[in-house]
């Protein structure tokens, strides 16, 4: 790691190895810290590929390496969940999966699980997928691109691609839809409503498929 830290805070070393500390108390008696380790320093690697600014990337890392490690004990039957799981997949995770992984948890209120991942991420989420997903109320300024790893659709009950095709590995068991969404990646904020509007009543149709009682926002 090069990456110089600020004065009076951690360097990114130090700020992965307390992260992983912290991890490895949270996952005590699912993952050896061997397995801890190599899924903070790993996760750390996958992001900083595209990070074009790299102060932000052990806090971003915190919540990535979360999230697999996460993912991984549902796996593995190590954590139980009482709600579905969903997982959204476009090529950059910077438009179309982000969109549909905002509205389904949006309209789910918390009765649906999501998480989103690109096969080839980008850098951030595109400006106009941002404003134009702010105008229904979902704010995405705090998300990011995130690479597809195996833990996360392994821990899915239904995994939907949209566009990544074959670049997204296949288990048994697993629900699997691929939805025909136009890219928004240098369209016009006009352009991304009626991309938006797309995937929202695709969500809305899944959402009632996985909870009935639940009537979208």
């Amino acid at each position: 790691m090069t990456e110089k830290s600020l004065p009076g805070l951690l360097t990114p070393e130090a700020a992965l190895h307390r992260l992983a500390d912290e991890l490895a108390a949270r996952f005590t008696g699912v993952f050896a810290r061997e397995t801890v380790d190599r899924y903070v320093f790993e996760s750390y690697t996958a992001l900083r590929r595209t990070a074009k600014v790299t102060t932000h990337l052990p806090a971003l890392t915190a919540r990535f390496a979360t999230e697999r490690l996460t993912a991984l004990a549902q796996a593995k039957g190590a954590i139980t969940t009482d709600v579905p799981e969903v997982l959204f997949v476009c090529v950059h995770n910077a438009g179309r999966s982000q969109m549909a992984a905002g509205l389904l948890n949006a309209h789910a209120a918390g009765r649906v699980h999501v998480r989103s991942a690109g096969s080839l991420p980008s850098a951030q989420i595109d400006d106009a997928v941002t404003e134009a997903m702010a105008e229904v109320g979902v704010d995405l300024g705090a998300e990011f691109p995130k690479p597809l790893t195996d833990d996360v659709v392994q821990a899915a009950d239904v995994v939907i691609t949209m566009g990544c095709g074959d670049a997204c590995p296949v288990y048994p068991g697993k629900r699997y839809l691929d939805w025909s969404v136009r890219d928004p990646a240098g369209l016009s904020v006009g352009e991304v409503r009626a991309i938006r509007t797309d995937i929202d009543t695709r969500v809305r149709a899944l959402l009632a498929e996985l909870v009935p009682s639940v009537t979208p926002s």
